[in-house]
């Protein structure tokens, strides 16, 4: 599993951090995206739909979120 940290970034950038390294992996990879701006439980989730990937798990917890995705064939 790689690990994504977009830890005090504001929307958009989390979500195009995570693209940016879903482009560089390959698909049936996991992905934990670690950040602080709480709209990326709506977003990022919300984008793995749109491009054809998987939310494993969404965490809120102690002030940080925590998307756990696992990388599709839309890459």
């Amino acid at each position: 599993m790689e690990q994504l940290d977009a830890r005090n970034l504001l929307c958009p950038m989390p979500v195009i951090k995570t693209q940016d390294r879903v482009n560089t992996m390959s698909a049936g990879d996991t992905l934990e995206v670690l950040c602080t701006d709480h709209g990326a439980l709506k977003d990022i989730p919300m984008w793995c739909r749109i491009n054809g990937h998987k939310v494993l798990e969404t965490v809120d917890q102690d002030h940080q979120v925590i998307i756990r995705l696992e990388v599709g064939n839309g890459t």
